[in-house]
């Protein structure tokens, strides 16, 4: 998880690079503004010249109302115009995209033309002068086409129709010409869709009638051969299901009874002539007389039970006289329930029959129910079929009396809202829309030429600059020396009084005016390098550069002069052996010099001579040898440096460049720092790492950065005009002041 303080951090640091990023593009718009103000101009300038070359375009417009829900004067029933099946499509979006494109059609844009006879008028076509050949109507169709837009009103049924042209009256009339044309090729279409209509629905009515007497022929002659009642098929086959109903209730009746009399017969079979009066409840309770012969055939078998009971034998008159009742009443009881036996006998065979008869009927029923039911289906098909030819027969017939009436109506679902008014002021071309597109484009332009620019430069131009991409320590800046001395050879457009005149040299300007800007600068430089190894002084200091013309003889000059004011005594060598110039701001041309000394011609003392700055002396390079580079690699220069260094305090070196000859670099292995001279917005990044590559090969010791040539009215030294206060210095302005060259007081303060 991430702890509160790592996002405040990082919240603080993406704030920063907010900032960083903003300084830096205002940096960039400030230092390219003549950039961006000249694009700027340019592009409002040729935006407004553009806009006066233009035609002035002037736009007409016509207002329409598209209903897809058109008026029906035939009520709720489907127009005729409208074909069928398409009842979904006008009520879909689909519709006004159609109707859009429709309107700028070939054949709507046609009929215009031909209406208006615009092929004709050839100042619509921007000609002064008729053409060699007539315009075709195709050709004048297309010219129209791309002057005409439409523009649909949001959320509603209204569309504009719009029409640009030079000329206000024509825009107005073609306007109105496109719409009437509009109008009038929908109002054909529909009435054109109608007729076809009712010529469709004529020849589908004749068929569809063929058809329907066809049916209703085959549907009479089904009748006729299958012996079918006049009444519905339906009722016939209601009349078989009751009739089978009633039958299938009497046969389950007739089955039932039946039933009934086989267990009746079954029950009196069981009795025997042991046991006659093991009847049936059913039968005694049917038959009285059967009751009266079983109870005397039960009361007399008890009576004989009694007498045996009381002892008197088989042979008594008692006991014969009541077996012979037993046995009359035994007879009549047999006798009788034989009779009942044949009697249910009978009736068994009966209802047997009755049971057949019952069945083959309700089979002949069902039969004829099964029958009728095949022809049903039969009847069903034709009569439905009959039945759907005769609907569609009458909707045909009605639908096509509905179109003979639309068609008479002419209903249009399109009409006319507003018409088109003569337009009174050009809608092109708009002046301040262009002025501002333009002034904008050159504005992103000049931007972006000025960041191209700024891009493009990679020369060092501030003290933060010089630290970040070359990682060197910055040690002070040295403003620009305007004069007619100045190194490089370029001449000032602009001499400061004081900085330059007769007998006066630009690298001299430290000491011909202590109080200038550039004399503080160089104090500046002096204290810093005073007080980089305050423990171990730098005596011998080298100055150099990377490359020609970087104003290493003015650093070298000024230092020099601003060490010598503290009352040091400083000697100022000149090691371009080259390219020597210390002669000529020193007036020693012709004296004897460094070489001299080197080769054994003289010595330390002979070429070693006081300037007209206080403490400063100078030794020139003398004459130009022709192997440099070998006299400083030996071992005479090395201990001409020692004994300098025994006679003064301080030692400042001016030599050549670092890219170009290796004499630098042997020099800077034999002094206590070397202090790198880069010109401001000339020097690139690419050439000072290869001068600090070179010092860094052979581990010279390296002061620091001096940044040289700097032009302090550039917004870029905004933020260091304080510190050198301008050019001018800061100092007392009266007559008291104290006389140049006269500076000992700064050795005390340093």
């Amino acid at each position: 998880m991430t702890s509160p303080l790592n996002k405040s951090s990082a919240h603080e640091a993406n704030t920063e690079d907010a900032v960083a990023t903003l300084l830096s593009f205002l940096k960039t718009v400030r230092k390219q503004w003549a950039i961006i103000v000249a694009c700027l101009l340019l592009g409002t300038g040729l935006s407004l010249v553009y806009s006066k070359t233009l035609p002035r375009i002037y736009q007409a417009q016509t207002m329409l109302e598209l209903d897809p829900n058109a008026f029906r004067p035939l009520g709720e029933k489907m127009d005729s115009a409208m074909p069928l099946g398409t009842t979904d499509f006008w009520n879909n979006q689909e519709y006004y995209e159609t109707q859009y494109r429709i309107v700028t059609s070939s054949r709507v844009l046609e009929r215009t033309v031909r209406d208006i006879a615009l092929q004709n008028d050839y100042a619509f076509f921007g000609l002064k002068s008729p053409p060699a050949r007539p315009m075709t109507v195709e050709e004048t169709a297309a010219v129209l086409r791309g002057k005409i837009s439409v523009d649909p009103v949001k959320n509603s049924r209204l569309v504009f129709i719009k029409v640009e042209d030079v000329d206000p009256k024509r825009a107005k009339r073609l306007c109105d010409a496109v719409a009437n044309a509009y109008i009038d090729q929908n109002l054909e279409k529909a009435v054109s869709a109608t007729s076809d209509s009712i010529t469709w629905l004529g020849g589908q009515v004749d068929q569809v009638k063929k058809d329907l007497e066809t049916n209703e022929n085959s549907l009479h002659e089904f009748k006729r051969s299958n012996d079918l009642p006049s009444t519905s098929i339906n009722e016939s086959s209601n009349m078989i299901r009751l009739e089978m109903q009633d039958l299938a209730t009497a046969l389950i009746r007739t089955r039932t009874r039946k039933q009934e009399l086989m267990a009746r017969y079954g029950e009196l079979a069981k009795i025997g002539t042991d046991n006659p009066d093991s009847l049936p409840a059913s039968e005694l309770l049917s038959n009285g007389y059967l009751t009266d012969l079983r109870r005397t055939y039960v009361d007399a078998a008890r009576t004989r039970k009694t007498l045996l009971a009381e002892g008197k034998g088989e042979n008594h008159p008692l006991v014969k006289s009541i077996d012979q009742k037993i046995a009359e009443s035994k007879t009549a009881l047999l006798a009788e329930i034989k009779n009942i036996q044949g009697a249910v006998e009978r009736d068994l065979a009966v209802i047997t029959r009755e049971e057949a008869g019952e069945a083959a009927l309700y089979d002949a029923a069902h039969k004829r129910a099964v029958d009728l039911n095949m022809k049903e289906i039969e009847y069903h098909r034709l009569d439905r079929s009959r039945d759907q030819n005769e609907k569609l027969y009458n909707m045909l017939l009605e639908h096509m009396k509905d179109a003979d009436l639309a068609r008479m109506m002419k209903a249009n679902n399109i009409h006319l809202v507003e018409a088109a008014v003569e337009p009174t002021s050009p809608i092109r071309p708009r002046m301040l829309v262009n002025v501002a597109v333009g002034g904008v484009v050159g504005l992103l332009i000049g931007l972006g030429l000025g960041w191209l620019r700024s891009n493009l430069d990679n020369s060092i131009k501030t003290p933060e600059q010089l630290e970040q991409d070359l990682g060197i320590t910055f040690v002070g800046m040295l403003p620009a020396v305007e004069g007619p001395h100045a190194e490089g050879g370029k001449k000032r457009k602009v001499v400061r009084p004081g900085l330059g005149g007769p007998n006066k040299v630009a690298e001299l300007v430290v000491h011909d005016n202590p109080r200038s800007g550039i004399a503080e600068a160089a104090r500046s430089i002096r204290t810093n390098l005073m007080f980089t190894n305050p423990d171990k002084p730098h005596r011998k200091i080298l100055v150099t550069s990377a490359a020609p013309a970087e104003g290493k003889t003015t650093v070298a000059c000024s230092i020099a002069i601003s060490l010598a004011q503290t009352g040091q005594r400083v000697c100022i060598i000149d090691c371009d052996l080259r390219r020597p110039r210390l002669h000529r701001i020193f007036d020693r041309a012709g004296d004897h010099g460094v070489t001299n000394v080197l080769v054994g011609e003289a010595t330390i003392d002979e070429v070693a001579r006081p300037t007209r700055v206080n403490n400063l002396w100078c030794i020139p390079a003398g004459p130009i040898p022709p192997n440099p580079a070998d006299l400083f690699h030996s071992e005479r220069f090395r201990k001409f440096l020692e004994e300098l260094g025994e006679t003064f305090d301080r030692i400042v070196i001016d030599s050549p460049p670092l890219v170009a000859v290796t004499d630098s670099a042997i020099i800077s292995t034999l002094v206590d720092g070397t202090v790198f001279v880069l010109r401001a917005f000339y020097t690139t990044r690419a050439l000072g790492r290869q001068g600090l590559r070179t010092l860094a090969d052979v581990d010279a010791p390296v002061i620091g950065a001096v940044l040289n040539d700097v032009d302090l009215t550039r917004h870029e030294y905004s933020y260091y005009h304080y510190y050198y206060y301008k050019r001018e210095g800061y100092g007392s302005t009266n007559e008291n002041a104290v006389p140049p060259g006269d500076d000992n007081r700064d050795a005390a303060s340093v």
